[in-house]
């Protein structure tokens, strides 16, 4: 049986709400809204509304954040709804939180929770993808990264060939690849790929978040095969 995720209203939210509504130059007569934090499984901010009310939802990682963050919150939604341009000055505070380390770093922590492993298994049809770390790991590596949850997509992607997700510490690679034509150079190479994101995580550089840095990038090209694997994933990319 499964349970329903618990919300918790924000204090003060129908007045905050009101104040950047008027602050934006909102048309209209300002409506009622019901604000609450709820348990999604990333910083997500979502409006919609019926009728007379708007109802809004932060995700609870903005429980302990300052009110300048939550106001430049609601200034994002509202300037969605209403099609208004927030000033930046206005919005900032929120964008400094996103980007935060801090911010970043408790949320790989709630994703570690709350983020449901799915995949279908690292031994695919043709390649087995915990072996394949295993190699690369001693190869380029020195065998020092340690294996994270690794899988095949339970679908076909049509534009990613793979991803990491830090919260879940988790690789999956795009179950396309998993195919007899598909050259084993290929399916190393995007492995390779992921695998530097555990060497090297995002990391803030001013107020930029950076995912493929300058060294992230030069130790790419150090896969034997990268030119080609590269022109191979460029043809199914088509």
């Amino acid at each position: 049986m499964n349970s329903t995720p618990k919300t918790e209203p924000l204090p003060g939210g129908h007045a905050l709400f009101q104040r950047i509504f008027t602050r934006l130059g909102c048309g209209g007569r300002p409506p009622r809204f019901r604000v609450e934090f709820y348990p999604y499984s990333s910083l997500t901010l979502t409006i919609r509304r019926r009728e007379e009310v708007v109802y809004v939802r932060f995700s609870d990682l903005l429980r302990r954040a300052p009110l300048s963050v939550l106001e430049a919150a609601a200034a994002l939604l509202l300037a969605r709804v209403y099609r208004r341009k927030p000033p930046a000055s206005l919005v900032e505070p929120y964008l400094q939180y996103a980007r935060s380390g801090r911010t970043r770093s408790r949320m790989n922590r709630m994703r570690r929770r709350r983020v449901r492993l799915r995949h279908n298994g690292a031994q695919g049809r043709h390649f087995n993808l915990e072996k394949l770390f295993d190699e690369l790991n001693g190869k380029y590596f020195a065998g020092e990264l340690q294996r994270p949850h690794i899988g095949w997509s339970l679908r076909a992607w049509r534009r990613q060939f793979g991803c990491y997700d830090p919260g879940p510490n988790q690789i999956l690679l795009n179950r396309r690849l998993d195919h007899p034509r598909v050259p084993r150079c290929a399916v190393e190479y995007v492995l390779f790929h992921e695998m530097l994101h555990l060497k090297h995580p995002t990391r803030r550089s001013g107020c930029t978040l950076v995912s493929h840095s300058r060294r992230f990038r030069e130790e790419e090209t150090r896969f034997t095969e990268f030119e080609r694997a590269r022109r191979i994933l460029d043809r199914l990319a088509r």
